[in-house]
């Protein structure tokens, strides 16, 4: 199988990636190679004729045309995005460009590709990866897949547009489209502007862990290995026009979450002056539109799929921080250079 993998150098993207090719697929990575894709070469996994790097911008309707004819994918995993909710309110253009019109000429490119392959071959697949933010705050309960949509910031808009999109192509033009909403990704290659590994190097270099508001806001997280596990299972195993929810069925309010994490640090780092690393936790002012609590139910993945996490929160906590404690090659260049601000996830 030769997949194409769109934001493939990205956080969640490169994990997908090296799934994937751990599976034995063979893997086109499409990606801008913006400030978030950052992450590192696949190493042995990128054995010659089973990864192609693409840099292009999914917006780009002439170069996905060319990157389908030239390299004629079996399936589409699309994840490319602007995903940072602070970002997108200061700049919500650029996220109304990639994950909306990116979406639109993507699903366009798809379908003309879908139209050339023979009709033997036409097992083909287009798999969107978008976000339980789409659902938005929930005071209770857990949002299930056709919960009523309710973004409250650009990003999530900018999302939930592109999911009506991917439902509308392949209810008008018949493209055989998977859905998957996703809870918070945490694991290593995580990007500094993000909650934990932002919390994870502030506290290690003993400055301020900024919290919003006052720490009572709630997301579920699941360790990102367990995401692309599950996101190779619904593109193989599930049924086109159906939409999967992905959690990892552990919520927490923020300021637990950052205290654990605090103290995983405190047991990692016996000698650390900054210990014990809680007392650098500062509340500072929320953000607008700050969602209070995401909640999605994945039963339904889990009953049709077999699908489980591995990771508890605790385990995939010990092991980011782990990470982040042995490569400051990767992230100490980006921390003083491209990435100077204190933004949160």
């Amino acid at each position: 199988m030769r997949i194409l993998v769109t934001g493939g150098a990205g956080f969640i993207g490169t994990s997908v990636v090296r799934h994937l090719l751990q599976e034995g697929a063979a893997v086109v990575t499409l990606d801008k190679l913006t400030y978030a894709g950052s992450n590192p070469p696949l190493g042995a996994l990128a054995a010659a004729g089973r990864h192609a790097l693409e840099v292009a911008d999914v917006a780009d309707g002439a170069a996905l045309r060319r990157i389908f004819a030239q390299h004629r994918p079996d399936a589409v995993m699309h994840l490319a995005a602007e995903t940072h909710v602070d970002r997108s309110i200061d700049a919500p253009e650029a996220f109304v460009q990639t994950n909306l019109v990116g979406t639109f000429r993507l699903l366009e490119a798809a379908r003309d590709h879908l139209r050339t392959m023979p009709a033997a071959a036409r097992d083909f697949r287009f798999l969107h990866v978008s976000t339980d933010e789409v659902y938005g705050s929930l005071e209770a309960g857990h949002a299930a897949e056709g919960a009523p949509y309710r973004p409250a910031s650009p990003y999530a808009a900018s999302k939930a547009g592109s999911d009506h999109l991917v439902r509308a192509w392949g209810a008008t033009y018949g493209l055989p489209v998977i859905a998957t909403h996703c809870s918070n990704n945490y694991g290593p290659w995580q990007f500094p502007e993000k909650l934990i590994p932002l919390a994870i190097l502030n506290a290690l270099e003993g400055k301020p862990v900024p919290v919003y508001g006052a720490g009572a806001n709630r997301r579920d997280w699941i360790y990102v290995e367990d995401h692309a596990a599950a996101l190779a299972l619904a593109l193989t195993r599930g049924a086109p026009g159906e939409t999967y929810n992905i959690a990892g069925g552990e919520e927490r309010a923020n300021i637990d979450l950052v205290r654990a994490l605090c103290a995983v640090l405190d047991q990692e780092l016996p000698r650390s002056p900054h210990r014990p690393h809680a007392r650098l936790i500062t509340f500072v002012a929320d953000r607008p539109g700050h969602d209070l609590r995401y909640a999605i139910d994945d039963a339904k993945l889990r009953r049709a799929l077999g699908w489980r996490p591995r990771e508890s929160l605790e385990t995939g906590l010990v092991k980011t921080v782990r990470w982040y404690l042995g490569n400051r090659a990767w992230w100490e260049p980006i921390r003083s250079g491209v990435y100077r601000g204190e933004r949160l996830g």
